[in-house]
């Protein structure tokens, strides 16, 4: 287990990442643009597969759906690396945060590779082959967000976990103003003791979820009416979404775990 001296270095460079991010503002101002001149030219039934990842991401934060992954699987990986048997999410809450990490990058560059290839592959019919690319793509995002739940010791099995994972990606498409606000209302997750039901309540406007994601596909769509173009940029896109989506849900579920042992070792007041 880590000292108080090594967790609090590591909430400082958490905090630093946290700050960072007002400088994305532009580029993502900048990314929207494509989607709002060709918005009125896309084709009706990519608005129709966009609207209905609404219900999807809805079903999500009730029930999980068919989003949830294979607990046993992570399992088995962890056991791997740590040469010790794991039989429940609990039982990862105290490994080192390095053993966290090296986990959470490792599964990351193969959700970045698998995402590659699929945006590469669905690049190559031009812009109506977003019908399936979009909710490829959320469901590697979902799938992401909750192995690095569990490498971290959170259990996406739970209600309020998987409302943590939807506001990690609405956090990665947001712009600054967003991102502050979802940070602050974050915050309190660090706190065993706030985290129940009240957190769903709190999920205002998970909508923009998906409308900011659909934003996200601009450049996409304004690269993929050249079908060659389209497989490269789609092939970058992706890759650079999860790969954003990625460092996000690792900077948060690690800052959720340092202030738990903060906490636990009487520490909290230090967490911020």
């Amino acid at each position: 287990m880590e000292t108080k001296e090594e967790l609090l270095a590591e909430l400082s460079v958490i905090g630093k990442w946290e700050k960072s991010q007002s400088g994305l503002w532009f580029w993502e101002r900048l990314g929207r643009l494509p989607f709002k001149l060709l918005d009125k030219i896309t084709p009706q039934f990519i608005h129709n597969k966009v609207g209905s990842l609404l219900e999807e991401i809805g079903s999500y934060i009730q029930t999980g759906g068919s989003y949830l992954i294979k607990k046993e699987t992570l399992f088995k990986r962890i056991e791997k690396e740590l040469g010790k048997p794991i039989n429940e999410v609990a039982d990862i809450e105290k490994i080192p945060l390095t053993a966290m990490q090296k986990i959470s990058e490792e599964l990351t560059e193969q959700r970045k590779k698998f995402a590659t290839i699929q945006g590469a592959s669905t690049g190559i019919g031009g812009i109506f082959t977003l019908a399936i690319d979009i909710p490829a793509l959320l469901a590697i995002s979902l799938k992401t967000l909750q192995e690095i739940a569990i490498i971290h010791g959170f259990d996406p099995s739970d209600q309020s976990e998987r409302v943590f994972i939807v506001k990690c990606l609405q956090f990665s498409s947001a712009d600054i103003v967003g991102k502050r606000a979802i940070l602050n209302e974050l915050s309190s997750y660090g706190q065993k003791e706030s985290r129940s039901g009240e957190m769903v309540s709190q999920l205002q406007g998970w909508r923009e979820v998906v409308y900011t994601y659909r934003d996200q596909f601009g450049w996409k769509k304004l690269f993929q009416m050249v079908p060659v173009a389209g497989m490269i940029f789609g092939a970058f896109t992706n890759r650079s979404m999860i790969n954003d989506l990625a460092e996000t849900g690792m900077m948060l579920y690690r800052k959720r775990r340092i202030l738990e042992r903060l906490g636990s070792s009487g520490d909290g007041s230090t967490a911020s």
